[in-house]
């Protein structure tokens, strides 16, 4: 409602509405005009129609009648620009846009589908823009989707709860959906429907209160995220091992070139040829510089600081650390 009262189209109804004003309380009020005849005289001067006057007018009102029919002419002429503007931007123009980016949305496959654009969204959204990982975002409030409609951000407008909606995301093609709506009973809401329509989709969801975390994870969801909880914990680090955290932070995995200090490199892309091979056969502190300080088994479990002699199996991945340069090389030369 706010925005509506700061934009155009209401500046150009209030000046329609005080011209009009003018023109009935002139004729009546100045030349004791009855109000039907005032209303009329003011239509054909505003309108500029060319409908005769009722009676031979005076001096003082041709005067008035000219400045009315003058004024009228800039303030009509710009309120039918503005409304015309309004009207074309919400229907034709507004259709036009919104089938563009459907089309862009059905042509995305293994992306992700970002449920509500607040705090937690927004930081997704650009988290993933810094991967270039396409990404689709789910909201329902039209301010903020106008607000950021762009050509870099895809919105679905409308109620993340509804299968429909989630469907116009292409839920049946993503590969993940990240749930950071505010009330944990919509993300559990959330997370039940995206699991039902599809069955291999990765869920994430935030979680406000301890409570949900277990209806969360019995729901289908593959990680639950509590922000609160991690910023309290992080906090109490710094506090009991500082520069442990603060060397933490500092290991950049944002996604820009020049600071990353960790990345995953899937099994496919260190053995192209499909072998089981040993870490140590591999060699990747010689050729890139990083080192290895994780692995990850098909089954899921997580290794830190693996032995050079364990043979990496297919569907794993390692996790490496190194200089911004030293990843840059580990890129170029397994084309992560």
């Amino acid at each position: 409602m706010m925005r509506f009262l700061q934009s155009k189209m209401f500046g150009a109804m209030l000046l329609l509405i005080f011209i009009f004003l003018i023109g009935v309380m002139g004729f009546k009020v100045i030349y004791s005009y009855s109000w039907i005849d005032a209303f009329y005289m003011t239509v054909i001067t505003i309108t500029t129609v060319g409908f005769g006057e009722l009676h031979p007018m005076s001096s003082s009102e041709k005067i008035f009648t000219s400045f009315l029919i003058l004024s009228s002419i800039f303030i009509l002429g710009y309120s039918i620009k503005v409304i015309s503007e309004y009207l074309l931007s919400k229907s034709n123009i507004g259709n036009l846009r919104h089938k563009k980016v459907q089309e862009k949305i059905d042509k995305l496959h293994n992306h992700v589908i970002v449920c509500g654009f607040g705090r937690n969204g927004k930081q997704a959204a650009q988290k993933l823009d810094a991967y270039k990982k396409g990404y689709v975002i789910v909201e329902m409030r039209e301010d903020v989707v106008e607000r950021f409609y762009d050509e870099k951000h895809l919105f679905v407008h409308g109620n993340a709860n509804e299968d429909e909606v989630l469907i116009k995301a292409g839920i049946e093609r993503a590969s993940t959906v990240i749930c950071a709506l505010p009330s944990d009973a919509d993300n559990l809401f959330i997370v039940l429907s995206a699991r039902q329509i599809n069955k291999n989709l990765k869920i994430i969801s935030r979680a406000t209160e301890e409570t949900s975390y277990q209806k969360l994870k019995l729901a289908g969801a593959d990680n639950v995220i509590m922000p609160d909880k991690i910023g309290g914990e992080h906090m109490a680090s710094l506090v009991v091992v500082p520069d442990l955290v603060e060397f933490l932070d500092n290991l950049s995995v944002s996604g820009e070139q020049d600071s990353i200090n960790v990345e995953q490199v899937p099994f496919e892309k260190v053995c192209p040829s499909g072998k089981e091979q040993a870490i140590s056969d591999l060699d990747l502190r010689k050729k890139t510089g990083c080192s290895i300080i994780g692995y990850k088994t098909p089954e899921g479990e997580y290794v830190v600081n693996p032995e050079p002699s364990l043979i990496l199996k297919k569907d794993s991945k390692l996790i490496l650390i190194g200089r911004p340069n030293q990843i840059e090389s580990l890129k170029q030369l397994y084309h992560v």
